[in-house]
Order: C-alpha cells, then structure tokens, then sequence
C-alpha cells in the first residue's frame, strides 16, 4: 500500500510501505520521493546514514566520485517497471522493490555495474505487468546504495542519467530485459526563444514562491542555479503534482522548446491555482482569528462576569425562561419557535442590543394566555337579568346575545360571531359590549380604530425595526389574559388608508371566523388562535366600510332613541349613576320625569343619550356646591329648577312659523348623528325660467331638484299655472343650514311639495314632513332610515308623517308609542304627496 503526502505544488516528499496483496502476500514495487534543497543546502537523508548534495547540475553522493556522464549505457538492460511516477535524468529518488523477480534483478545488476532501466506502468494496479503494461520511454538509472529490510524488501536509493527508448524485450522471466537505445538531447545554450521560455518560467516560479514560501520559495532558489533549460523543466515538472500520464508526456518530449512551452502552460495553471488556495487561506485565516479573537473576548466577558456575579444572574434567567416556556402551554411549534430563541439568547452578552430583543420577544410569548380561558356563563336567564341591569329596551341585540349562548351550550366548540353595531352616536354601543361580556361572563377589552392608517397597528411590526411591537389585536389579548375575551373595535367606519398600507384589509383576517383560528402578528411571527374571540365592531355609517370587510360582520341596528324611552333610560341609569358620580345622596335627590321631558326636549336634541347626560350632570354638580355648603336638602329637580340650573332654551320648535308661507315644506333627512328635519324654501322672482339651487346640495339633492322642477312644469296646466310663468321668473330653491353638505335623493318629494306650495298659492300642512325619492313620471321610490327619520319627526313634534308606500314594512320597527303619536300616510306618487300636505284653501300671493 502506497501512502503519498503531497503539495499543490513546490517541493514534496513521499514516503513508502510494502504494498500487501490479500492472500497471496505478493509484494509491489513501490517508491517514494524526496526532493532536495536548494544549491548548497544540506539534506540529510537516512537511508544508511549517506549524505548527498544537489549542485545545481545534477546529484552527486558525498564521498562518491561517480562520473553519470562518462558511463556507457549498454545496449541491452534489465528493464525495472515502476508504479506510479516516472524518473527522469539527474534525479535521485529512493525505491522500494518487493516483487520477487525484481529483487532478483536489483542484485544482479548490483553485483555487475549498477545500471538498470526504468519504465512506468501504464496501469498501476496491475501487480505482474507485461511487455504491453510498461511504457516504451524510459530512464536508464544508476543505483547508489542498496539496503535489505527485514520484511524482504530492498531499498534503493538511485539517480536517472539519461533518456532510453525500449525498441524490444528480450527476456520476460524471472524479469525483463530490452534491446534500448539512448535518447539524445541536444540543448543549445544560445537559443534565444528557449532562454526566454526559461525566463518565463523563472517569473512565475517567483510569483508561486511568493504565495507558496513553505514549498515554493526552496523550489525557486534550487532552479536559478540551474543553467541548461533541458534539466530545469525535468526538476519542474517532477516537483508538480502531475498524473503519472502527464509525467509520461513530458519524459517522452524530446525537444526542449517543446518541454518549456509545455511546462509554462502548467505553471500558468498552478499560479492560478497557488492565487486561489492563497485567498482562501488568508480568507480562512482571517475568520479564523476573528473567531479566536471573539472566543478570547467571551471567556475574558465571562470571567468579569463571574466576579461581578452576573453571569449567574443570566443563568438564572435563561433557567426561568425555559421554564416560563414550558408552563405556559403553546402549541408545539410555537413552543420549538420560544425554545430556538432561548437557546439564541443564550449565546448573546447580556450587554448586547440583541439580547434585549431576544429577551422581549421571548416575554410576549410566554405572556400570551395560549390555554388560558375564561369559563362561559351559560346561563340565559341570568344573561338575560345582566342585560337588562345594563340596558334598556335593545330587544334584538339581546336575544342575539341569548342565541349565541344557547347555541354554545349545546356545542362547546362553536366559534365566536363577528357583530357590528351600527347607530348615531350616544346610543350605547360601546357600553353593549360590556355588558355583554359581563353577562357571558368573559374579559373585555376595547380598541378604537379611528384614525388607523398603517397596516402594522393590526399585524405589528416586523422585529427587524427597532422598538417593533405586536399590532393592537396581540396586545389586546395579553391584556385581557384570556384567549376568548369579548373584544370591541370601536370606529371601524373610520379607519384611513395611506402608503403604510391598508389596515381594513389586514382586518380581513381577524374578523374571518375561517381564517383566523391561525392569525400571524409580524412581530410574533407564529400562529394564535383568534377563532374562540367574540369581536365586535361599531361603526356609525356601513357606507365608509370597505365591502370584502363589511361582508365578515353580522350588522345589528341602533337608531337611537325615542322621547319616552329617553326618560326611562335617564331615570333608571343615567340619573342613579351620576347621583353617584358626584358623591350626592340617593335617598335626597329625585329628578322628576317633567323635568326630564323638559331636559330632553329644550336642551337637548339627539339620537343618543351623550347630550342628556352631560346636562344630567350640570344639574348635579350644582346640588353638589349646594350640599356642600348646606343648603336644604332633600332636593326636588322640577321644571322650574332645570331652568334655573341650565339657563335659557337651546332648542324650540319652529315648525309652526316656519310654514305659514307657502313655498315651505318639511323634510326628513338622515344623517351620521341619527335623523333630523329639514326646512325647503322655494321663492321666485323675476328672470328668464332659470333655477338656482343653495345650501351646499350634493349632484345627487341638486339632480333630485331639477327632477321636481321638472316635473311641476309638466303638469302646470294640472296645478292651475300660468303658461307664461315659467319664461318671465325665476324659481330659487335653498336648504337652510348651509353649512352643513347635504346629499341624496330622499328629499325629491319634500322639493317637489314647495315647489307646488310656491306655484299655487297653497301653503303646506301644519306639522307635516315627508321623505321619498320621485321620478319624472311622479313615481315615489322607497328610501332608507325610515326609524331614525320617523323618531326625529317625533322629537320635532311633527304629527303628519308621508312615507313611500314600498316602505309600509319599515313600521314594525318604529315604537308602539312612536306609531300611535303619529299619523302615517303611504303615498305612491306626487299627486298623492300634494293631496295630502297642501291647504285647500289658496292663499293669494302677489305676481
């Protein structure tokens, strides 16, 4: 068996064992190289103790007057097949011989003058190779010295001394022997092209030095003492490490020329090889001693650590952590995500940024309430006390709360609904929610999404930003410490957009109940389950809420209040709690339901409750400064007394005043707030038919405008107008309040009516309003808000209420109280609408 060490390139020494052939034991002729030092460097080689120079022009033995170039070669010699590698001329390589033929040969030839030839094997696992097996160019050799192991092998260390070709063999056993005739190599030491090629070489061997000192550097100085460019690229090229063919090649080559061209071929290559192993070593290097530097820093950072007791201290809290981890009962995977940050965490100083972050995202993760949940009250008919403690009336939303309970008692595993309560503001939607997750008996949590502009307030920030934090869902959760909360996001209609991205859509998820049992927070980056969350959204318009987001909701109405169900809420909740509120006595102050009526009506004018108690609570705070400073008490809150705490009426009724001339009608408009009246004045004057429309109207109000116009030109001979009045005036239509935009075509009848009103002489109906679109035909279209239209119309004082026919459904909606104070006349077309909301009587006017 042959063991070689060997460089890419430079000088390389290879030793040699006996070669053992399984069962046979047969042994191989093996070898080994040494290449020697540069002229006049010293080797020592021990191979029975001999000593021996290179000079330079070849390799002479100390003490050995041996003249290679006075031998002559015979014309027939014992031909020694190698494995492996190739001699050349002027090299002196040691042998060992193992194959029984071959020691015969090694001493006879010994015993006679010492020259043998050498050849390669063309394949070196062949162990007894024929005359075919063994090239016909080889080195005719002269053997120095000869050592006898005790294995039965024989050591040889030899030295080649000229070119031979094999012409025929003539003896194969016990070795072989050839008729060989010497191959001659003329060099010309004056040869211009080969000195250059010789001067090439030389450069490039300084350049591979250069890279390669270990090996290179011995090599370049051995060469320049080497004249003749024939020996110089035979020492070359057995120095690199070359394929026994490759050797073969340059042994067979003849001219010099050709040998240096080829070999600076090579050596082109091996400098570009040399170039490469450089860089990656000093690229290794580099890392190398960066990371030894690191290593040193670290053990030196621990043991200031440990004299300061700190590195103790993080132990300890690495210990709790994993700890944490494991009580905290995440899913498995996100409990591997914690386990490879911990262990991350472990390996970063304390002082680093990096440790810090790792430390805070590991908190939020183990914080999270993964299995902590809260125990459902299933009970309905405490849920049904609780709701009624908390609220008044909402008999819809309630028995949907009802449902949702009963159906979770009878399947546990039923996911949460997304509601979304639309209304005016003041209505309670907020305080719904509370209620709603005291009756079930859960952890509340709000968020408000009003003015919401960037997508990671909902999905968080990636950890790669500095101060990153989980989006408001995530946080929310932690802080209600339970995975199934009641969770409401007030102002969903309000959310913004801009180049942050889009957060309604990044809601798509949340509120999916089929895609957000796995929601991914960008800071989290693992999955948590959102699916047993009870979301619901409030909004006060569903027109300003995306479509693909509105469709996930379940939309549940509150339009707002009316008058007696104002005084019950204000009786039962808003007076006893701000009775409280300001510290007053219960059993000593009573508001009575008057004085209510009075606040509700003159003080106040809204869908809500807001306004009602703010004024509810001016009224307190000032028997609170009378109690105070002991004034009598029990206190009485009367009509008298509302006057005397909240000052002159803010609002009156002018529906009476306002109507007395015609050309005036009464509208009923929807708006964010609830609904509310609006007056329509038409006037005329002189002009050319033209018709101007004020008041800050939107397309859709002016359209419906210049539709009623239109119309009542149509049928002028129907309402007795003169044929010429159209071309010698004018008609102005205004909507008071023009500071207020307003849109949409509801109010088609109502300008229809005053337009009518005007043209006639007739004034309209006391204390009647109306709403519905028109066409040109005199058609009346359903409209919508008919609720919170009809309760403003109440709170207004309006008893004549004309509705479309196709919204006669709409009443079982309104209160019974509301629909009994109320007469309702379903109209289907304008000729109807005048029928009803003008006088009989004409009114003269002036032309």
């Amino acid at each position: 068996m042959k063991s070689e060490i060997a460089a890419p390139f430079g000088l390389a020494m290879t030793t040699t064992i006996s070669k053992q052939r399984n069962t046979n034991k047969k042994r191989g002729d093996t070898w080994g190289l040494i290449f020697l030092g540069a002229n006049y460097y010293r080797i020592a080689w021990e191979l029975c103790n001999v000593v021996f120079y290179f000079t330079g022009e070849g390799y002479t033995m100390e003490n050995n007057d041996i003249d290679l170039d006075s031998i002559n070669i015979p014309n027939e010699l014992p031909i020694l097949p190698l494995r492996g590698t190739v001699i050349f001329p002027s090299m002196i390589i040691p042998i060992t011989i193992g194959r029984a033929g071959s020691v015969r040969l090694v001493e006879e030839a010994t015993a006679g003058n010492r020259i043998i030839g050498v050849a390669a094997q063309k394949n070196s696992q062949v162990d007894e190779p024929h005359e075919d097996d063994v090239y016909s160019v080889g080195t005719a050799i002269h053997i120095m010295k000869m050592l006898k192991m005790p294995d039965d092998t024989i050591q040889l260390l030899v030295q080649g001394f000229s070119r031979i070709h094999i012409e025929y063999y003539t003896q194969n056993e016990p070795y072989f022997r050839a008729r060989i005739k010497p191959l001659q190599v003329e060099e010309e030491d004056d040869d211009t092209e080969a000195q250059a090629l010789r001067r090439n070489i030389l450069a490039t061997l300084e350049k591979i030095a250069s890279l390669s000192p270990q090996s290179g550097t011995e090599l370049y100085t051995m060469v320049l003492n080497i004249k003749k460019p024939g020996r110089l690229a035979d020492l070359v090229v057995s120095s690199l490490n070359l394929s026994t063919e490759q050797q073969q090649d340059f042994l067979e080559t003849l001219s010099v020329k050709e040998r240096l061209k080829k070999l600076h071929v090579l050596l082109g290559k091996e400098l570009q090889l040399s170039e490469i192993s450089s860089k990656i070593q000093t690229d290794m290097k580099e890392r190398l001693d960066k990371t030894q530097r690191e290593y040193i820093l670290r053990e030196q950072l621990k043991a200031i650590q440990k004299e300061l007791g700190e590195g103790e201290e993080q132990s300890d809290e690495l210990r709790d952590m994993r700890n944490r981890i494991k009580s905290a009962k995440m899913p498995r995977d996100v409990e591997k995500e914690a386990e490879k940050e911990t262990d991350r965490m472990s390996k970063i100083p304390p002082a680093s940024p990096e440790y810090t972050v790792a430390r805070t995202y590991l908190e939020w993760l183990v914080t999270l309430p993964w299995s902590v949940s809260s125990e459902d009250n299933l009970d309905i008919r405490q849920a049904q006390r609780v709701l009624d403690e908390d609220h008044y009336d909402l008999k819809k939303i309630k028995e949907r709360i009802l449902e949702f309970l009963a159906v979770r008692r009878l399947k546990k595993d039923t996911k949460g609904p997304i509601l979304c309560f639309v209304g005016p503001p003041g209505v309670g939607k907020t305080s719904l929610g509370k209620s709603i997750a005291r009756a079930m008996g859960r952890k509340f949590m709000r968020i408000s999404l009003g003015g919401i502009r960037d997508e990671a307030d909902i999905r968080g920030h990636r950890r790669t930003y500095i101060g990153s934090l989980p989006g408001r869902i995530i946080q929310g959760i932690k802080r209600a410490g339970s995975n199934n909360p009641v969770f409401m996001m007030d102002e969903v209609d309000k959310i913004g957009i801009d180049f942050r991205g889009d957060p309604a859509s990044a809601l798509l998820e949340v509120l999916d109940p089929e895609q957000n049992n796995s929601f991914v927070d960008h800071y989290l980056d693992v999955p948590f389950d959102l699916s047993h969350v009870m979301f619901i959204t409030t909004a006060n318009v569903i027109y300003t809420i995306p479509p693909p987001l509105l469709d996930r909701m379940e939309i549940l109405s509150l339009p707002g209040y009316t008058e007696e169900e104002k005084l019950k809420i204000a009786q039962e909740y808003l007076v006893p709690r701000q009775i409280d509120a300001h510290g007053l006595p219960h059993d000593k102050v009573r508001f009575e339901d008057k004085a209510l009526g009075k606040i509700t009506r003159d003080y106040t004018r809204e869908a809500g409750l807001r306004n009602l108690e703010r004024e509810i609570a001016t009224i307190c705070r000032k028997l609170a400064a009378k109690y105070a400073r002991d004034e009598v008490v029990p206190f009485i809150v009367n009509e008298n007394a509302v006057s005397e705490f909240l000052g002159p009426v803010q609002y009156f009724s002018e529906v009476a005043e306002r109507i007395k001339q015609p050309g005036v009608a009464i509208g009923l408009a929807w708006t964010q707030a609830g609904g509310d009246i609006i007056f329509i004045e038409a006037t005329k004057m002189r002009g050319k038919k033209i018709l101007t429309l004020t008041g800050q109207l939107g397309q859709v109000m002016k359209e419906s405008a210049q539709a009623a116009f239109s119309y009542i030109r149509s049928k002028a001979d129907e309402l007795h107008i003169a044929d010429d009045f159209f071309e010698k005036y004018d008609v102005h239509i205004h909507i008071p309040a023009g500071a207020i935009p307003k849109d949409g075509p509801s109010a088609g009848i109502t300008m229809a009516v005053a337009l009518a009103s005007l043209l006639t002489g007739r004034t309209v109906q006391p204390y009647c309003a109306m709403t519905g679109e028109i066409t040109l035909r005199g058609n009346i279209l359903p409209v919508g808000g008919v609720k919170e239209k009809v309760l403003a119309a109440r709170r207004a004082g309006i008893t004549t209420v004309l509705l479309p026919d196709k919204n006669r459904k709409d009443l079982e909606e309104i209160p019974d109280e509301v629909r009994k104070s109320i007469n309702f006349v379903f109209i289907e077309t304008i000729q109807q609408a005048f029928g009803v909301a003008l006088e009989k009587e004409k009114i003269p006017v002036m032309a």
